[in-house]
């Protein structure tokens, strides 16, 4: 490929060198137009993309442990199995905590039975104010010794906090487990997040809602698609970047945390003019091409340019050109501003260089053969 460019950019140098002499030789350097090559300004669809390496993160995520020390009596659930909100995972020994709570729901009843009575009774005025008070006061005592009791019962069965996917056990029934001591994970994986960062300079692109395209090696080129949801608040001081956080629909579980993805940010389409990278005059603080000026007599005139992104062979014009200006891109060493040229081919992009140069007849016999 790089000896047919070779190649090419040789004869349109040969070519315009040759139609230059003859030029000179017809009416003299001074008067004689200079032969280029020069490409339109098109206006073409663009989708923005930015691409950075992310890590996969759980929609939720924890670690299920014990909160008191005590040894497990029931497992309810198996590797990898999925779970609903509420669910009994684990239940510790509650022998004890079972019995003190029939005990106190006894002396509840009793309690409860006295102060009616002594209600009655005080309706009547058969009794002090001072006794109903008391058993009003003891009722009360029971009634929060049954909710203490009910609190370490419940403190006993480990439920699950939200719908997701059960890790691995790391217990079995009759393990003494401790407060803080692991039994399992629950993930929720029908949604997955990923964060990645992004040089702040993109920051004025960046939007919740912005769609991304994620890839993984372990999943060839399966893409999977998501959206923007959130900026972070802080851009990194050494880095210069700022962590993005996309949400990816996950139906079937095929992501994992932990996973690495290449992320694409796809903005939405946007007109932008494009011309061929060879017509860019590179300066030590700017960016020029030479426009041939058809009102003026194909005079040369020189416009910087602020140029956008870059595809292959063609660059982002942002500003500096309209829609339709012609810009030299073969023989810009051999002309200067004000100087007029003749227009030896239009360069569209559809036709290679060689045979642009050998004019339509030989593009026609080309095609014919």
């Amino acid at each position: 490929m790089l000896q047919r460019l070779s190649s090419a950019v040789v004869l349109a140098i040969v070519v315009i060198a040759a139609a230059g002499v003859a030029a000179q030789e017809n009416g003299g350097l001074e008067d004689a137009p200079t032969p280029v090559v020069v490409a339109p300004v098109r206006s073409e669809q663009v989708v923005d993309r930015v691409e950075a390496l992310g890590t996969t993160r759980a929609n939720e995520s924890v670690t299920i442990t014990a909160n008191v020390t005590e040894k497990i009596a029931e497992i309810h659930f198996q590797d990898g199995q999925h779970v609903a909100k509420g669910d009994v995972l684990v239940v510790l020994d509650k022998a004890e905590e079972d019995a003190e709570l029939q005990a106190a729901l006894a002396i509840l009843d009793e309690k409860r039975l006295a102060y009616e009575r002594s209600l009655q009774l005080e309706k009547r005025q058969f009794t002090a104010t001072a006794q109903l008070d008391e058993r009003r006061a003891a009722l009360r005592e029971a009634e929060a010794r049954i909710t203490a009791l009910e609190a370490r019962v419940d403190d006993r069965v480990i439920r699950a906090p939200f719908s997701g996917v059960i890790g691995l056990r790391t217990v079995s029934v009759g393990t003494l487990v401790e407060p803080g001591d692991v039994i399992t994970t629950l993930d929720d994986l029908s949604v997955i997040k990923l964060d990645f960062s992004v040089p702040s300079a993109y920051l004025r692109a960046l939007a919740p809602g912005l769609g991304v395209v994620a890839t993984s090696a372990p999943f060839g080129d399966q893409r999977f698609e998501g959206e923007v949801e959130g900026i972070d608040t802080r851009i990194d001081p050494v880095t210069r970047s700022i962590v993005v956080r996309a949400m990816l629909p996950n139906p079937n579980s095929l992501l994992k945390p932990g996973l690495l993805m290449t992320v694409e940010l796809l903005k939405d389409p946007r007109q932008a003019m494009f011309i061929p990278e060879e017509a860019l005059i590179p300066r030590r603080a700017s960016n020029q091409v030479l426009v041939v000026d058809e009102a003026a007599e194909n005079t040369v005139v020189s416009r910087d340019v602020t140029i956008g992104v870059r595809r292959p062979g063609r660059v982002e014009i942002v500003d500096g050109l309209r829609e339709g200006d012609k810009v030299i891109t073969r023989g810009t060493l051999q002309v200067r501003p004000g100087q007029r040229v003749s227009i030896l081919a239009v360069d569209e992009g559809d036709t290679p260089l060689p045979q642009l140069l050998r004019g339509p007849e030989a593009a026609a016999g080309d095609g014919a053969s």
